[in-house]
């Protein structure tokens, strides 16, 4: 059976934009998420490194510069490893990258990689909405960070009138057609967009987040979560909030901008039609996960899938005994449009019996692994 991976996220954004306030909002309320953070700074001093340090024991840093060209594949796989060695019971890795590496170059690190317990977990890009149109006039280089990133949070959106966050907003889409664009402020936007939870099944050590002792030593240590208060409140008719004037929450209480679409289906899926549905992806939708049921020869085995923006992958593996064989996908986005997603699905199913022929798998083998192997049952 293929081995559970670990989604390594890239958290990157000018200097300034919020990046290290996102990640200490992810380290705060990943509710049981057990978190590995690599933090890159940019100067001597690592001053995000410090900040991040409240969250957790210690961190795992790359020192100064820029990631990418301050370390290769080989050696980011050093540090991944020792996060990613199942010891350490990480769900999740975050890479903040500094604010002047270059995005495109971390991603090539980790799909280089040849660690078969990572997968790509996608790019999120932070703009400061404040300062846009400053950030970009320096460094024009923004369009095209922005244009491949898998989805953007567009931060500190409280700082600007209704109608510039608008105009930003509009800006934003035509750089990254099709991609989500998140508005928050103070970098609040719930973990679940990004990536799963963790099963939180201890609360004497899942809860809290790992520290770099915890690798050195191979064990889990005991210790307090890492929780954080907040004093002050968030007004609801602020940028990402739930839309009622007047009413106010605590600081923590998250109004995320996603929706969560489920789809279910007894029968088993047309290859090519379902293909044509991950090839073709409606705009605003980030991730897909859960597994799917080809009634087609040689390949029934189950098929796990892992899409985030553009990357996709399936991962073949043997039905556990006793499991019913069936389609089960969940699909996380902002603005998308469950109901015709569903029916988009319910039309990618198999409409007769055994009318797939093995050819029509063609689509879906070129993105298994090639390092995956899996029985036919």
């Amino acid at each position: 059976m293929a081995t559970q991976q670990i989604p390594v996220v890239v958290l990157a954004g000018f200097l300034g934009s919020g990046k290290t306030t996102l990640l200490n909002h992810l380290l705060g309320t990943g509710d049981g998420t057990r978190i590995g953070a690599i933090v890159n700074d940019f100067g001597s001093i690592e001053i995000d490194a410090m900040t991040v340090a409240g969250q957790v024991d210690s961190m795992v840093s790359l020192g100064n510069g820029c990631l990418c060209c301050a370390v290769d594949t080989s050696e980011l796989d050093t540090y991944l490893e020792r996060l990613a060695r199942p010891a350490a019971r990480i769900d999740v890795i975050v890479i903040e990258a500094s604010g002047l590496a270059e995005p495109q170059e971390l991603i090539r690190m980790i799909l280089a990689s040849d660690n078969d317990r990572i997968v790509y977990g996608g790019l999120i890009e932070v703009v400061d909405a404040a300062e846009f149109d400053d950030t970009r006039a320096r460094h024009p280089e923004l369009d095209r960070h922005v244009g491949i990133a898998d989805i953007v949070v567009l931060n500190k959106a409280d700082r600007i009138a209704d109608a510039a966050r608008q105009s930003l907003m509009d800006t934003l889409a035509g750089l990254a057609p099709g991609r989500p664009v998140i508005c928050t402020a103070y970098g609040r936007v719930d973990p679940e967009l990004f990536f799963d939870r963790g099963p939180g099944e201890d609360h004497d050590a899942a809860v809290r987040q790992l520290s770099f002792e915890d690798l050195l030593r191979e064990a889990a240590a005991s210790g307090a979560p890492a929780d954080h208060a907040h004093n002050a409140e968030d007004r609801c008719d602020a940028p990402g909030g739930c839309g009622h004037p007047g009413h106010a929450h605590p600081a923590g209480h998250l109004h995320a901008a996603y929706e969560s679409v489920e789809f279910t289906s007894a029968e088993p899926m047309h290859p090519r039609r379902l293909m044509d549905f991950l090839d073709s992806r409606p705009a605003g939708l980030y991730r897909i996960k859960g597994f799917v049921h080809f009634d087609v020869p040689e390949n029934r085995q189950k098929f796990t899938v892992h899409a985030v923006g553009d990357f996709l992958r399936f991962y073949p593996a043997p039905w556990p005994k006793g499991e019913e064989r069936c389609t089960q996908l969940v699909m996380i986005g902002s603005g998308i449009d469950a109901p015709a997603l569903r029916k988009e699905l319910e039309n990618c199913r198999e409409s007769a019996p055994s009318e797939a022929d093995p050819n029509s798998m063609w689509g879906v083998l070129r993105y298994v692994a090639a390092r995956e192997e899996a029985e036919d049952e």
